[in-house]
């Protein structure tokens, strides 16, 4: 089933780009996340203030590292963040909460994956499903929760970009708790065009057993675009869903009802657009005007970016992101231009390919060490 989007949408929303996530100690985490997960090509990591931020921080012009990472083998990236100019609060998720729950990981191989993630998991004194499970839909899956007790989900997707030998794939797109699945549809479905229905049940759910309050009932309806993604990194991002889930038992609260952005979680989803000012005119006649607004190109690092942010019915924040100017390979001088690009245009595969240049390779253990 496809949900009816919006017609001639002014601007354009090309799909997911990146997932933030917020953490406690990016020294530890970074190489957590190239071990586990592959994410070891470097786009950007930079100190720098955030007063873009302030209508998520109280106000308060905080100070952050940010640094994205992904996996050229395929799926979107992360932006990982922590906070410099204080020390952040964590709580734990309950399942069904209002907000962002997990990220789902992408794998060629869940089996393999899971082999890995068992010894790595139990290093970083992390928690990882015994035994591989199946979703509702028939595929296999399992679980793991990083020391920062974030949820991510492995799942199976054949379409890999490059061929690294890496278990995993970057990520595939979120699970969000929202109040009301109807409603939150005219965002996800309408708006940021996840209109595909592929599954929607209610109920009891096996897969959910590992999870804090998994065993409740819920409803859960899976979504993708029906229209391929487009844009400079589609060739890697390559398939995204997400995963709308509502609780049937109770009333759950907001997720970061109590917290500020870059205290320890799942931070935001980053969609990729174009053409800011017309989505701007656009989301806030039906609804969703943006938080706050760059208004310009701003940097990370060597990257441009004009940021903006959305809230859905349930205040978890969207970002939105447009691209002006990143690095393919910093130490050659090699940016694109984004600007100069038909909005749906993937990147050269060469200059994609480029990116395994600024892969961070981590220094290993000596035998008898």
């Amino acid at each position: 089933m496809t949900v009816p989007s919006s017609p001639a949408r002014p601007g354009k929303i090309l799909g997911i780009q990146h997932i933030g996530i917020a953490v406690t100690d990016m020294d530890r985490t970074l190489p957590l996340y190239r071990k586990l997960f592959g994410m070891d090509i470097s786009l950007f990591d930079s100190i720098q203030e955030a007063p873009l931020m302030r209508s998520h921080t109280r106000g308060e012009t905080i100070t952050k590292r940010a640094s994205m990472v992904m996996n050229l083998q395929g799926g979107c990236a992360f932006e990982v963040l922590q906070p410099t100019s204080f020390v952040p609060r964590s709580a734990p998720v309950e399942w069904g909460d209002l907000g962002l729950l997990a990220v789902t990981m992408k794998t060629h191989d869940v089996a393999a994956m899971h082999r890995h993630a068992l010894p790595v998991a139990a290093q970083a004194g992390m928690f990882c499903e015994t035994q591989v499970g199946q979703t509702p839909w028939g595929d296999p899956t399992f679980w793991l929760q990083d020391p920062d007790g974030i949820w991510f989900q492995v799942v199976p997707d054949t379409g890999n970009f490059a061929a690294l030998r890496h278990p995993s794939s970057g990520g595939m797109g979120c699970t969000i708790g929202v109040s009301d699945i109807d409603q939150a549809m005219a965002l996800y479905g309408k708006e940021l065009g996840y209109d595909e229905v592929l599954w929607d049940e209610s109920g009891l759910f096996a897969d959910w057993a590992a999870l804090p309050r998994g065993g409740e009932r819920y409803r859960r309806v899976r979504l993708r675009p029906s229209k391929p993604a487009g844009g400079g990194f589609s060739p890697i991002i390559g398939h995204t869903t997400i995963e709308l889930v509502q609780a049937l038992d109770r009333k759950p609260p907001r997720i970061f009802r109590d917290r500020i952005w870059c205290d320890t979680g799942i931070a935001h989803l980053g969609m990729d657009v174009r053409e800011m000012g017309a989505l701007r005119t656009h989301l806030t006649a039906q609804g969703f005007p943006f938080r706050c607004d760059s208004n310009d190109a701003i940097g990370m690092g060597k990257t441009r970016v004009h940021c903006t942010y959305i809230d859905d019915a349930d205040e978890t924040w969207i970002e939105l992101i447009e691209v002006h100017r990143v690095p393919i390979v910093e130490n050659w001088g090699l940016f694109l231009n984004v600007q100069k690009r038909a909005p749906e245009a993937p990147m050269p595969r060469w200059m994609l390919h480029a990116l395994r240049f600024s892969r961070i390779r981590d220094a290993q253990p000596r035998a008898g060490h």
